[in-house]
């Protein structure tokens, strides 16, 4: 293997994400093979990148009741292509060469897996975008 695929492997989180069996479809074992431990590797880049999301548009979020702003959230990651691209590409950076190989031969639904497992973060972590609110006043 090469010295990328070793260090980005290397780097990622080895908790445990999810059963691994042979009746599950590809796209699902590629899910808690790859995306899973990607996405927990970044998370707090993700974080960092919606709170400057929120900061360039008005910081209008933080008006927001806890229910309009998970709403908020999906509407961002669902309709803002801009947003979303940039957050596939700090995911698909992340893959080994054989790992994008697999992705580019289901990229759709891997997408869809992949920005949902996103936005679940983002919403696991709403509770830091009101902290830092707190600490700009």
């Amino acid at each position: 293997m090469t010295t990328r695929h070793n260090n980005l492997k290397a780097i990622r989180p080895t908790s445990y994400f999810g059963k691994l069996n042979e009746n599950m479809s590809s796209d699902e074992r590629f899910q808690n093979e790859t995306l899973r431990p990607i996405i927990k590797f970044q998370k707090d880049l993700f974080v960092e990148v919606f709170k400057n999301y929120i900061k360039k548009h008005k910081s209008m979020f933080y008006d927001l009741t806890i229910a309009k702003k998970v709403i908020y959230i999906e509407n961002t990651i669902q309709k803002d292509i801009k947003f979303r691209n940039s957050i596939k590409g700090m995911i698909i950076g992340q893959f080994t060469i054989e790992e994008y190989l697999l992705y580019i031969e289901n990229s759709s639904a891997l997408n869809k897996r992949m920005m949902n497992i996103v936005k679940n973060q983002l919403v696991d972590n709403i509770q830091i975008f009101d902290i830092q609110l707190s600490q700009v006043v």
